[in-house]
């Protein structure tokens, strides 16, 4: 392990010697506070791993779902279709209530805080 740390190490001088990393965007400024900043370190990896994986933990996931069922409902002008919808959201709501309980998230005001914060990220535009 040594030797690759090493050659790696030498990489990083040549690429320095020859200007390489000159005029990068973003040089001399500070770099983006880590996410993960909050999150225990030995979670840190398996965090990182789901994240770039595209995977949402299941409340996220539920939430996001809502939304999207929220959206879908007031554009639906299908009397039927806004009914199925309206219960697909209720469910969903259910499935959501009954997982916070299960956690024990409801009791936290820390968890409300940050659940505010989950919200307006999910609420956001791309």
């Amino acid at each position: 392990m040594d030797f690759l740390r090493m050659l790696a190490e030498e990489k990083i001088r040549e690429a320095i010697r020859k200007g390489e990393f000159d005029n990068l965007p973003g040089a001399g400024k500070p770099l983006p506070l880590d996410d993960m900043d909050s999150v225990p370190e030995e979670l840190r990896v398996g965090y990182k791993l789901l994240k770039n994986a595209g995977m949402l933990p299941e409340e996220m996931q539920l939430r996001k779902e809502m939304i999207t069922l929220g959206d879908l409902i007031s554009a639906c002008q299908n009397d039927t279709e806004r009914k199925k919808l309206q219960g697909q959201l209720s469910a969903k709501k259910l499935r959501y209530q009954t997982l916070m309980s299960e956690r024990g998230w409801n009791s936290s005001e820390a968890f409300a805080d940050y659940q505010r914060q989950i919200i307006q990220k999910l609420l956001e535009k791309d």
